[in-house]
Parts: C-alpha cells; sequence; structure tokens
C-alpha cells in the first residue's frame, strides 16, 4: 500500500544525524508488516513493568532508602514492599514461561532462531551491526524486519541475566522458611556461590546491569523510530510496522 497518494511529489531525503546515510522520507511507498502477535506484546509490557518494580522494591529491601513516621508497630510498610517484589517476580517468571513457549510456537521472527544469533551470517552481520553503532560504514548494515545480531545477542544476555536474578532471588525467598519449598529447590544456590551473602551479591548487581540496559533499550528504540523511521516502538504496539517496499531484509 501507499502511504501517499502516487501524485504527491516525494520530499527530498535529507541526511541522518550521525547516521552516515539518507533518513527515509515520511512519506512514499510503503508497506506494513506483521511482526509480534499479541502475546509477545503482552509478556514484552508485563516484563518490563516487573523489572521495573522489582528494581525499585529490591533496592529497597536491600537498604530501605525513605521510612514513614510514627510508630514502627502501626505500619507493615517492609512487608508491602516486599509482597510487591515477589508478585513482580511471579509476573516476570510468567512471562518467561510464555517467551519460552513461543520460542517454538510463534512466527518466524519470534522463534528461536530469530532471537538467538546461532548462525554464521548472524555473526558477520553483528559486527557490520556493531560498525552502524560507532559510524563505521554504515551504509553496510544489514536490514532486519525483527532483531537484528546486536539485538539477539543482546536479548540472549539479559535473558540469561533473568534466569540469574530468578534463581538467586528464590534461593534468597528460600531463607525466609527453612525445610520449605523454595528452600528445598534453591537451596543449593548458596553452597555453590560460596555463601548467601554472595548470592545476595550477585543478585544486587544484576539489578543494576538490568538499570543499565533499560536507558540503552529505550535509546536504541527512539533512535530507530525517530532518525531511521523503522517503527521500532509502535510495532511492540501494534505488532507490526511500516517499512520500504524498496527495502530488502535479510530475514524477511
Amino acid at each position: 500500500m501507499t502511504a501517499a497518494g502516487a501524485s504527491a511529489p516525494r520530499p527530498q531525503r535529507r541526511k541522518g544525524f550521525a547516521l552516515g546515510h539518507d533518513v527515509p522520507p515520511p512519506t512514499g511507498d510503503y508497506h506494513w508488516v506483521y511482526l509480534w502477535e499479541w502475546p509477545i506484546r503482552v509478556m514484552h509490557w508485563a516484563a518490563a513493568l516487573s523489572v521495573l518494580i522489582l528494581a525499585v522494591t529490591g533496592l529497597y529491601i536491600g537498604r530501605p532508602y525513605f521510612v514513614t513516621g510514627g510508630d514502627t508497630s502501626s505500619h507493615y510498610l517492609m512487608g508491602w514492599v516486599r509482597f510487591l517484589h515477589f508478585a513482580a517476580a511471579a509476573i516476570l517468571v510468567a512471562t518467561a514461561i510464555v517467551r519460552g513457549y513461543w520460542l517454538f510456537v510463534g512466527n518466524k521472527y519470534e522463534r528461536w532462531k530469530a532471537l538467538f544469533p546461532i548462525r554464521r551470517s548472524d555473526w558477520i552481520n553483528l559486527v557490520k551491526q556493531v560498525k552502524y553503532y560507532l559510524l563505521i560504514h554504515p551504509e553496510k548494515a544489514p536490514h532486519y524486519l525483527g532483531h537484528n545480531p546486536l539485538q539477539q545477542l543482546s536479548y540472549t544476555a539479559i535473558y540469561g541475566l533473568a534466569l540469574v536474578q530468578v534463581i538467586t532471588g528464590f534461593a534468597l525467598y528460600g531463607q525466609s522458611d527453612p525445610g520449605g519449598f523454595f528452600f528445598a529447590v534453591f537451596g543449593w544456590v548458596g553452597p555453590l556461590l560460596g555463601g548467601m551473602p554472595v548470592v545476595r551479591f550477585v543478585h544486587h548487581v544484576a539489578t543494576w546491569a538490568f538499570l543499565i540496559f533499560i536507558p540503552i533499550h529505550v535509546y536504541l528504540a527512539t533512535r530507530a523510530d525517530l532518525l531511521e523511521r523503522g517503527g521500532t516502538i509502535s510495532s511492540i504496539i501494534s505488532g507490526g510496522r511500516f517499512v520500504p517496499s524498496n527495502q530488502k531484509f535479510v530475514d524477511e
């Protein structure tokens, strides 16, 4: 489909700031591509909200940065914070289960082959993608409808980091009920890492890794939308994006 009438003159392409190539015009011959099914979109936003809640409440549990006034026996602030933390953890685990299931039943942009850089071509294009972001031959960057190789690698790493968070978090949670389910299932984590203080340290450091990843992720997604007209942000809301009809994509 065309986003503008055929008789309308095409606007001149402008040079993108720090892109090294022409920015696609806002009008022209575009077609819509459906990428992300609704379970993936719901999972993404639920996971994002869960991670935010986990970070805020987790940092408070580790070191309360404010207290309410009055008699401490008259309120249950830490109890509510812990409840929010554990509830968000449960939601995050649920989204991980959905994402794991969709690695095998989703469309070609959602399956495991499109998420993990396992092919030789992925690693070759990964180098080109890194050069693109470093402004080294940006015109040679490969174009992907779904995740490019750098995204594949970063998301694989963040999923691995989330797994570390879940395992260490449940190990810490199990300490509140020695002999309980979580203590029995995750009791091996403490001895493996050298004690619960180390488990708590790993859990804390992983939280800061998420806090570093989030602004970078938001920046790159916004950059793609504003400078490259990639529709990255809109695609995780609507499920798809408009792409130039004359553009060739590696994964189409």
